[in-house]
């Protein structure tokens, strides 16, 4: 039987490498382009400032929030309620984690354990306190990962796929077949690295795609738990998403800092039937809740009212599941849907040329586009000899 994980590998390296060739512009501090029609989700999203079409139907105004890029999206219909510069390129910090989740909880085995390697142990900061050479379960591994935000548990689940490096190629190889376009991942925690980006559209589809797995929502909606350092130590978790215990109808979401990424947030909240996903990037410490409770209350009242500014879009199709050797994935025959690679590859690493080219921009995250770009595809190339984790200077996250 052929070995599909490596043929999930290889697409994901075929859509770094048409990153690479068809990106190239200046740093800056902020998200920076001309966008275009082509833009994912409809081409009102290519739009940089607020976009917001209130029409005639009495709808309230839409908040003023302290972010540089959010979109507000009904998660049924996919319809977006209001954005600004929605396909941006922004630090994701921790955000980024709910990525490294939906990505790979289709594919472990919750019950099986993974052995903490030095390499995952020595993350900083914001750590569950992993052993070195000790076995740790990965259901308690996501659990830390969506509630304290270990940075350590991070490293250690996307290892359990078999190396760091088939880790990282299989949550990029997600974001691709989610048509995240403007999303690459370079460290599974999201922690500051050069060539890490994600947009608040990108965001929006990475949380619709949560709000489908139901093991995320509950690893994700864990308010307080504890985890088993070792036989003699354990330590308490505490859901860093205040959302969950400060907002009527709220469902699930994930926080984010690093000082260079400011803060983000994904959050999701439901309310007679209709469920909102708010996502934030770059916005002041400590207020991205309290914006996202101001854009939820108005998507409840606007949704129906407002004309939609754009789509999210839907995730590619998906073909098999992807057998490989770790102990710690799910036997092939027993990976649900969304573990499986895409059967329609090349259509979507197809997109990913048209949505480099349609909106050639600066990364907030990185050098310059062409190297944040190339170090994604050096990065997921590697994933086939075996992944040269570079621990970089990190912020708090």
């Amino acid at each position: 039987m052929p070995d599909r994980f490596i043929a999930r590998v290889a697409f994901a390296v075929a859509a770094a490498g048409l990153v690479v060739a068809a990106v190239a512009a200046p740093a800056s501090a902020s998200a920076t382009g001309t966008g275009g029609p082509q833009a994912i989700g409809g081409a009102q999203l290519s739009g940089r400032g607020v976009i917001v079409s209130h029409g005639s139907s009495g709808a309230g105004k839409l908040p003023g929030v302290q972010a540089s890029a959010f979109v507000i999206a009904d998660a049924r219909t996919g319809q977006v309620l209001a954005a600004k510069d929605p396909h941006g390129w922004y630090r994701p910090a921790s955000t980024l984690k709910v990525l490294t989740a939906v990505s790979l909880i289709p594919l472990l085995n919750p019950n099986a354990t993974v052995v903490a390697s030095k390499q995952a142990a020595s993350v900083s900061p914001d750590v569950v306190g992993l052993i070195p050479g000790h076995a740790y379960k990965i259901s308690d591994l996501f659990t830390a990962l969506l509630t304290i935000s270990a940075n350590d548990a991070a490293v250690a689940l996307a290892q359990a796929t078999g190396s760091l490096g088939k880790g990282m190629a299989v949550i990029n190889a997600e974001a691709r077949l989610l048509q995240a376009d403007d999303t690459v991942a370079v460290e599974p925690n999201g922690l500051d690295a050069p060539g890490q980006h994600t947009s608040a559209y990108d965001m929006a589809l990475i949380a619709r795609r949560a709000l489908g797995l139901p093991a995320f929502l509950k690893y994700d909606q864990t308010i307080t738990a504890k985890f088993g350092v070792s036989k003699k130590k354990s330590v308490p978790l505490y859901n860093q998403n205040s959302l969950l215990t400060s907002y009527p109808g709220a469902i699930g979401g994930k926080i984010g800092w690093t000082s260079a990424a400011g803060a983000t947030y994904i959050g999701m909240a439901r309310r007679n039937g209709v469920t909102l996903i708010v996502t934030l990037l770059h916005c002041p410490a400590l207020t991205e809740i309290d914006s996202a409770k101001s854009l939820l209350n108005w998507g409840f009242a606007a949704d129906g009212k407002v004309t939609p500014v754009g789509t999210l879009v839907s995730a590619v199709q998906q073909a098999a599941p992807a057998p490989t050797r770790s102990a710690a994935v799910r036997p092939a025959a027993a990976q649900p849907a969304a573990a499986q690679p895409a059967a329609a590859q090349s259509a979507a690493v197809r997109t990913v040329g048209r949505r480099a080219a349609a909106r050639p921009q600066a990364a907030a995250s990185g050098p310059s586009v062409l190297a944040t770009a190339g170090f994604s595809g050096a990065g997921i190339l590697a994933a086939g000899l075996g992944f040269a984790y570079n621990r970089r200077q990190r912020s708090r996250t």
